[in-house]
């Protein structure tokens, strides 16, 4: 198993001060909920747990698991939208697509002063 790498991407929707938005660009409600989803499914955080220990095949990780290789990808695009993992498409020595997929580092810190942040910006964009 190859070693843990750091990537210098961060998720997209970091709820940290590290945010790696522009200055002065706050997370919207949509996004915030978004993320929130793509953390709130078992077998999400099942795929998380497997790709915290480096990058994987596909095929690999629906067996590693017991998924369907249809249902995986559902939750892995769920959780590349939210910017959570990363997928990167590799031709191996015999010209076939290998799809691996690793995680993109991040930290959730889920706060009051954020949610009344996120609601504050709600406000403001819908009067």
């Amino acid at each position: 198993m190859p070693a843990l790498q750091r990537r210098t991407s961060t998720c997209k929707f970091c709820l940290t001060g590290s945010d790696p938005r522009p200055e002065g660009e706050a997370l919207t409600s949509e996004e915030l909920l978004a993320l929130l989803a793509a953390f709130g499914h078992e077998q999400r955080l099942r795929i998380i747990g497997e790709l915290a220990m480096g990058r994987v095949h596909v095929s690999e990780l629906a067996r590693r698991l017991e998924l369907s290789r249809p249902l995986l990808y559902m939750h892995l695009e769920r959780l590349e939208k939210a910017g959570l993992v990363v997928g990167n498409l590799e031709l191996s020595s015999d010209g076939k697509a290998m799809k691996y997929f690793e995680l993109a580092p991040f930290e959730l810190r889920l706060d009051v002063d954020l949610i009344l942040s996120v609601l504050g910006k709600t406000k403001e964009t819908s009067t």
